[in-house]
């Protein structure tokens, strides 16, 4: 009979705390605190980053534990900013608090476009066995990460550049319609996780690192929105080099 040990159930317990924060996430916006929505994605990030290094590190791995995470990532990085986006759009169409969706306001089903195309980008990243070192598709943490980038500029002193983004309907549906074919597309993007100080290996990485600490001292709280945006272009760069060569 094995001995019980309870260090093999950290990585899950991590992946369950990822979960517990987007729901935390998901009511925060709904409360209409936006700014406290995003930071519990991010918030949510950080513990998704934690619960794989934990598993590497503790060779802790499962498919319970795979599983956990993809219904973790649905909820913190698929439904949590689509509620966020839902709230744009809502006061971009100067909808009342009190009615929307259930009053006939059917054009609000919009942002949920992000969850569905986040639980078959989830579904096909289980399945691809393509996927163990880089995606396929715009990984479901940085999609949502870029709805926080929005949340974050309004809270800073580039709020002006921000809200003629988040007050134009327009502009939000474009950007549901984008991140949607972004997460099931088939351009390959490199992992945002170093894996190795190797600078043949992990250059990308490295060059990510240094344009987003270089944004990050330039535009603040700002800065989060142009560092996913640069890593989807130089993404797709690589990706057109690499189509050119063969």
């Amino acid at each position: 009979m094995k001995a019980f040990s309870p260090v093999k159930y950290i990585p899950n317990t991590i992946t369950l705390l990822n979960l517990v924060t987007g729901c935390l996430s998901i009511v925060s916006a709904f409360e209409g605190n936006l700014l406290l929505a995003g930071y519990l994605i991010l918030l949510a990030a950080i513990l998704d980053f934690l619960d794989g290094f934990t598993a590497r590190l503790l060779k802790a791995y499962s498919p319970l534990g795979k599983e956990l995470d993809s219904l973790s990532d649905l909820v913190s990085f698929g439904v949590a900013p689509a509620v966020i986006l839902f709230h744009y759009l809502k006061v971009s169409l100067n909808i009342p608090f009190n009615e929307g969706f259930s009053t006939g306001q059917i054009f609000l089903v919009l942002p949920f476009l992000v969850v569905a195309f986040s639980s078959l980008r989830l579904a096909i990243f289980n399945l691809d066995t393509r996927q163990t070192t880089s995606f396929i598709g715009l990984p479901t943490p940085a999609n949502a990460l870029l709805i926080v980038g929005l949340v974050l500029g309004l809270n800073s002193p580039f709020a002006s550049y921000f809200q003629s983004i988040v007050s134009s309907t327009y502009v939000l549906v474009v950007i549901i319609v984008v991140q949607s074919a972004l997460l099931v597309s088939p351009i390959p993007m490199f992992s945002l996780k170093i894996k190795s100080l190797k600078l043949s290996e992990s250059w990308q990485q490295f060059i990510l690192l240094i344009i987003g600490a270089l944004l990050i001292f330039l535009l603040g709280k700002a800065a989060l929105l142009p560092i996913i945006l640069f890593y989807i272009v130089f993404s797709v760069l690589l990706w057109l080099f690499s189509a050119a060569k063969e």
